[in-house]
């Protein structure tokens, strides 16, 4: 019994075996199959898409490659044999390379008359380079070409009346000389003979990131006639001073002139000069400027605008720092978002008696405890008489007297006349245009009859037809226009 049960286990296992080597074979005849069929399916794919991309493709190859791109024109003025250590005279190799500059690729014209060089670049390769005379161009009629990335240096035997950068031409008969043409990226060193940067009837002008220093009892950018020069991120002095100079009652010169339209300076330092920015043209706007140049103590000013009549200028977001902005007649002056910092302060000089469309506010003052006034009027020569549209208001002021042109005053008393003396606060002296007032009886069972009875010497007087006991508050305007104007 036993012999026959261990001869049914035996063949149940070889069954079992032979099953298995069965099912492995058709498994590896099934993967053969599949692998086959994969590798039929992988070729056909591939010749598909050869035949695809073949008629895609060009019937035959292009006969030649495609013109590279040409980059921007450079003339590095090492080149034309510029010395940058600044020990020999570089004028003549830096006005040559200027030249080959104006005579560079035309890529058309901008305004007429004034080749496009398409982004041409003259490059100082951070170099210094001594120049015994201004640098010009040839002659009018280039634009769209930037000077940068050096220094310059005037010899001992530059002409005092020069600039050492001049874009200007004399000669010319166009209406603007140069356009867009960027100074960038330079120390401008003048040796305290002339100037620095003319641009003279030129449109579009950037000097950007430039420092401009010992200039002589002239401009260190003289900018006159043309349209929309930008100067910007940049630094000028006459000396190199961080404030507190010894010397600082000796400062001559004017950091930046500009007689001429709608240009501007932003986020710019003056920081010694006698006079910050001289504006003699309209339509100038100064933001982000910081002047701590000649201290108004020391006979210096920080900005100022010499176009009586027709001012048209906006001074905003900017620190006067010991030195205060003067204003010749002033029409149409914006004076906001400034901060003015020892005594410094605000005169409005007269000339011809005018001053229109002024507005002085949101300014924050701060002084010495000393009583000056924060807005002053100089009217040694005639006095104002042509005042309209003027507000001075909304100035935070710390150890300074406020001057305004807006005030609001109270009286209390037990009687029938009421004084308020708005003299120490108003700006203009017997000058006020309109009067609110109101008339408060303590008594509730009282109801006064009163009246405006005089308004002189910038004062206001109110009376009423019996005695009361009252407070009575009033408010005066200076700068509002009179009806019909």
């Amino acid at each position: 019994m036993d012999t026959m049960k261990k001869s049914s286990r035996d063949s149940i296992s070889v069954l079992q075996w032979v099953l298995t080597i069965v099912m492995i074979l058709n498994q590896v005849v099934v993967y053969g199959k599949h692998k086959h069929l994969q590798i039929h399916e992988m070729k056909s794919l591939r010749a598909s898409l050869m035949i695809h991309r073949n008629l895609l493709s060009p019937i035959s190859p292009p006969t030649s490659p495609p013109a590279a791109t040409s980059g921007p024109v450079v003339y590095r003025v090492t080149s034309y044999g510029a010395d940058p250590t600044g020990r020999s005279d570089s004028t003549d190799a830096i006005t040559k390379a200027m030249k080959d500059a104006f005579d560079g690729p035309n890529h058309g014209v901008l305004m007429e008359g004034i080749n496009n060089l398409g982004g041409a670049k003259i490059d100082l390769e951070g170099g210094t380079y001594l120049l015994s005379r201004p640098l010009r161009f040839p002659s009018a009629g280039a634009g769209n070409l930037m000077i940068t990335g050096g220094t310059l240096r005037a010899s001992e035997d530059f002409p005092v009346d020069g600039y050492l950068i001049d874009l200007s031409d004399p000669s010319s008969k166009l209406n603007y000389v140069y356009e867009f043409i960027t100074l960038k990226d330079m120390l401008v060193d003048c040796n305290y003979r002339g100037g620095g940067i003319a641009v003279v009837n030129s449109l579009r002008t950037g000097i950007d990131n430039c420092y401009i220093t010992h200039f002589g009892d002239t401009n260190g950018i003289f900018v006159r006639n043309g349209h929309e020069t930008y100067i910007r991120n940049s630094f000028i002095g006459q000396h190199i001073t961080a404030g507190g100079d010894k010397a600082e009652r000796n400062f001559s010169g004017v950091a930046i002139n500009l007689n001429g339209n709608d240009n501007a300076v932003t986020d710019t330092v003056i920081f010694s000069a006698r006079i910050g920015v001289m504006v003699s043209g309209q339509a100038n706007i100064l933001s982000g400027v910081h002047c701590y140049n000649k201290a108004t103590g020391f006979g210096g000013t920080g900005v100022y605008l010499k176009l009586p009549g027709l001012t048209q200028t906006r001074i905003v977001n900017s620190y006067m720092d010991y030195t205060g902005i003067v204003a010749e007649d002033p029409v149409q002056l914006q004076i906001s978002g400034t901060f003015f910092l020892g005594d410094a302060f605000i005169l409005l000089k007269s000339v011809n008696g005018v001053v229109r469309g002024v507005n002085i506010v949101d300014n924050m003052f701060s002084g010495s405890g000393n009583g000056v006034q924060i807005v002053q009027l100089d009217q040694t020569s005639k006095a104002f008489e042509g005042v309209d549209q003027v507000v001075v208001d909304r100035n935070s002021v710390n150890g300074m007297a406020v001057k305004s042109t807006v005030a609001k005053g109270s009286v209390d008393g037990n009687g029938t006349t009421w004084t308020v003396d708005f003299n120490p606060v108003l700006l203009f002296p017997n000058l006020i245009k309109h009067v609110e007032y109101s008339v408060v009886a303590r008594d509730a069972h009282v109801f006064p009859v009163h009246a405006l009875r005089n308004v002189s010497e910038n004062r206001v007087v109110v009376e009423s037809n019996a005695p009361v006991a009252a407070s009575v508050y009033v408010t005066v305007d200076q700068g509002v226009s009179s009806f019909g104007n």
